[in-house]
């Protein structure tokens, strides 16, 4: 299990670039011409994690494979789209699809590429995809009440709690805060989440940069991480362009590459990591002669669970899971060294599996 990562901005912020670098394909057709993205382009990339190479350099697995993640490439927002402005109800739909919303924005100068807007001012251009998403959350949740506020007039206890939850988060963006601002309980959020409320989601915002400020980021990517901070969003500072050119590099020839642009990793890392971190997931392992994998968990989950990712049946009938921590594993060189260090457990079906867990799970078939 990955996670779905909506791609979104106004037009010739980047996106399509962007995608092009992460996906190493050249898919997306990022020609300099608002709307040129119709169709979602979705993307599988591998999640980099050195520890899964190291992992498997010690059990001497024959295959790695890494867990991975999905992007889409969503075409061009504008302002209006709510109403149906350039490919608005198109991207309405598509971005409902995704876990997590990165909002690409421009932080550069370039008379070659136009702004949709004629002007460059990225928190402006946050400012008008996250008001089109609220319209569009409005007008959703006016729909919706209007269908259940009879059921909850006759005293429906599904429809009384919808009800509640809808004007909550009316509530909030009618006060010019995204819906993602509402405090829900743990009770509330299965429900919650069913609402598919654009505003939910969480945002990461994409600073897309000149090269010679990949490193640093300038004053315009200051400034969106100042608003992301004040907002509790999170930010990264990524060159679009250095990316796409890395994209088509060797290995070797890539390292060098960040090197000679005071680079210490490639912005997919980074942009990958903050994803993580935004939704709150973890990776645990599995090693042996014949591969070592990545697997991709929510933080908190319990080992059952975390043994459904691989397959149904071993959630069923799940008996115990065979666990050793990362830095034990390497410093044990394995499994029989972390044993003989005592750092080999046994865990039963209450156990939150930890970030970095070697794990083999145990089931009746």
């Amino acid at each position: 299990m990955g996670f779905r990562m909506g791609i979104v901005g106004l037009p010739n912020v980047g996106k399509s670039t962007l995608f092009n670098a992460l996906t190493r394909t050249a898919a997306a057709q990022a020609a300099n011409f608002p709307f040129c993205t119709i169709e979602p382009n979705v993307g599988e990339v591998a999640v980099p994690d050195p520890r899964l190479e190291k992992l498997a350099a010690i059990a001497g697995s024959k295959q790695i494979i890494p867990t991975r993640i999905t992007f889409v490439d969503i075409a061009g927002l504008v302002r209006g789209a709510s109403k149906g402005e350039g490919l608005g109800n198109q991207f309405l739909a598509n971005i409902r699809e995704t876990d997590a919303i990165a909002h690409v924005l421009r932080c550069f100068e370039d008379g070659d590429v136009t702004h949709v807007e004629g002007r460059i001012d990225p928190l402006s251009d946050a400012e008008t995809i996250e008001t089109e998403l609220m319209i569009a959350d409005l007008e959703s949740i006016e729909r919706r009440l209007a269908g259940v506020s009879k059921k909850a007039k006759g005293g429906d206890k599904e429809a009384l709690a919808q009800e509640k939850l809808l004007k909550q988060a009316q509530a909030a963006l009618e006060a010019g805060r995204p819906a993602r601002t509402v405090s829900v309980s743990e009770d509330d959020r299965k429900s919650w989440d069913m609402l598919q409320l654009l505003t939910a989601k969480p945002v990461l915002f994409v600073c897309n940069v000149e090269e010679s400020s990949a490193a640093r980021g300038n004053a315009l990517s200051k400034k969106v991480a100042d608003m992301a901070a004040a907002q509790g969003a999170a930010s990264v500072v990524i060159s679009a362009k250095i990316e796409e050119e890395l994209a088509q590099m060797p290995a070797e020839d890539a390292a060098m590459f960040l090197e000679e642009m005071g680079l210490h990793e490639a912005g997919l890392d980074r942009l990958i990591r903050a994803g993580y971190a935004l939704l709150g997931l973890e990776t645990y392992f599995t090693v042996g002669p014949k591969e070592a994998r990545a697997w991709t968990i929510t933080k908190g989950t319990l080992a059952p669970q975390a043994a459904g990712v691989i397959h149904g049946d071993f959630e069923r009938g799940f008996i115990r899971a065979e666990t050793v921590g990362y830095e034990d594993y390497v410093a044990g060189n394995g499994e029989a060294g972390a044993k003989v260090a005592g750092k080999f457990r046994v865990e039963g079906k209450t156990y939150e599996v930890q970030d970095g867990d070697v794990l083999h799970f145990l089931f009746n078939a």
